[in-house]
């Protein structure tokens, strides 16, 4: 596939759209110059559409992706968290409406000692995303920027809605709105967060993404790990294997995780099924509160994902790392670790 690098005279609509029509990828500067005329209000929404619908039909690059990211994150409302974070966040789409599993890992993960900043939106495809969830238990959601590292050092763990910290997504509304299928912007959200996170645990529905997700955080200097269940989740599921793809020092490994092999026993996907914000909330509450079953096993394997991106001088093979991070998950949880970093979240962000 060839690549389209135009001069900055050239670095127009009808130029990138021609390009893509004809099966040609972007080059990283040019995605990312079409991301700014998007963010910046600059696009109509013919042609936001078709650029999308071209992009996709043609299938996206990691350079096309990397290039989009930048611009996105450019346009973000200024954030400054200093130090290591961690990021705990799924694409969406895989439409099995579970309950909000990366949510609870989050929380799990900074009751085991990661800097938690998580990024999130309401429910596009589902019940009740993580804005919902996180609202059903007290947690204010529009707390300004400044004060987030507050909240962060207080609770460890502070959350970024996606609709407060990019306000320039209204100008893609309209064309994802009419378009009602899934586009690019459908996994920019997990790699767009504006707290720049160190580390990263993503979720990925889509096959073919998944591995390109990857890509862009090693092309953006980031530690990770991107998976997706082998029955479709974007989580790392207990209803069947793992897909995982690491990213470690700009490289990238794949692995393939079965959750018998961590002592998790494999469950149906409707042992796994959520409701409605309220609901969820409660089944928060429950796992939190050392509750065991299917959603607290999901729950640590997922948190564990995501200590071990954080921790980046665990050495071993990935699935040993990941067995010494299901413990400090599963401690996390049987001290009341997470349980005290949601009730210190809840008020910290109401006083903030």
């Amino acid at each position: 596939m060839s690549t389209f690098n135009a001069s900055a005279e050239f670095q127009n609509w009808p130029s990138i759209l021609s390009a893509l029509i004809a099966g040609e990828s972007l080059s990283r500067d040019d995605a990312s110059w079409a991301m700014r005329e998007i963010m910046g209000g600059s696009a109509t929404d013919v042609q936001i559409a078709g650029f999308l619908v071209a992009l996709r039909s043609k299938g996206e690059t990691v350079d096309e992706l990397t290039g989009l990211v930048e611009s996105m994150v450019e346009a973000a409302q200024p954030l400054t968290i200093a130090g290591e974070k961690l990021d705990i966040v799924g694409t969406g789409g895989d439409r099995q409406n579970t309950v909000n599993i990366s949510t609870m890992a989050a929380l799990v993960s900074a009751g085991a000692g990661a800097r938690m900043v998580k990024h999130g939106n309401r429910a596009a495809s589902s019940s009740s995303g993580s804005a919902d969830v996180l609202e059903a238990l007290g947690v204010r959601l529009d707390t300004p920027a400044e004060a987030l590292p507050q909240i962060l050092d207080a609770a460890g763990i502070a959350f970024c809605f996606a609709q407060v910290f990019h306000p320039s997504m209204r100008y893609a509304a309209v064309a994802r709105r009419g378009l009602g299928t899934a586009t690019v912007f459908n996994f920019l959200g997990p790699l767009t967060n504006p707290a720049h996170p160190t580390a990263s645990a993503i979720g990925c529905a889509d096959a073919r993404m998944a591995p390109l997700m990857a890509g862009v955080l090693a092309q953006r200097g980031r530690r990770g790990l991107v998976f997706r269940g082998d029955d479709g989740l974007d989580e790392l599921t207990t209803t069947s294997s793992n897909r995982v793809w690491e990213v470690r020092e700009g490289e990238i490994s794949e692995h393939v995780i079965d959750p018998t092999d961590f002592g998790l026993a494999r469950v149906s996907i409707d042992e796994l099924r959520g409701g409605d914000a309220a609901f969820n909330a409660a089944v928060v509450r429950d796992v939190l509160a050392g509750a065991r079953g299917p959603a607290r096993d999901a729950v640590v394997l997922n948190a564990a994902a995501g200590l071990v991106a954080y921790d980046s001088t665990a050495d071993g093979e990935l699935a040993d790392r990941l067995i010494r991070a299901i413990q400090r998950a599963e401690r996390s949880i049987d001290e009341g670790l997470a349980r005290g970093a949601l009730e210190r979240w809840v008020t910290a962000s109401q006083d903030a």
